[in-house]
């Protein structure tokens, strides 16, 4: 049964395509992939991040600061997913 806001549906529980934890899933509009909160706010997040990066580029701007958060937010959602591997979460 889904639920929840369109774009946002929760299928109630289910493994996580990111981290591969048993938890309530999330959808993103536009993607197939269901995964747990944590994972579809980082992965928003890091989908955001690329299109103003993009844009920072083609501005002529800087992006340091903004290829940073994204990295920051890659790595933690990478950790997250070692850590299921090893059985740590």
């Amino acid at each position: 049964m889904l639920s929840g806001p369109k774009g946002t549906e929760q299928d109630l529980v289910g493994q996580c395509s990111v981290c591969g934890r048993i938890e309530a899933l999330f959808g993103l509009l536009g993607r197939t992939e269901k995964c747990c909160l944590a994972c579809s706010a980082d992965l928003a997040t890091v989908i955001l991040l690329s299109n103003e990066i993009d844009a920072a580029t083609l501005a002529g701007r800087g992006t340091n600061a903004l290829v940073s958060e994204c990295s920051e937010i890659s790595s933690r959602m990478l950790e997250r997913s070692q850590s299921r591997e090893l059985g740590n979460g």
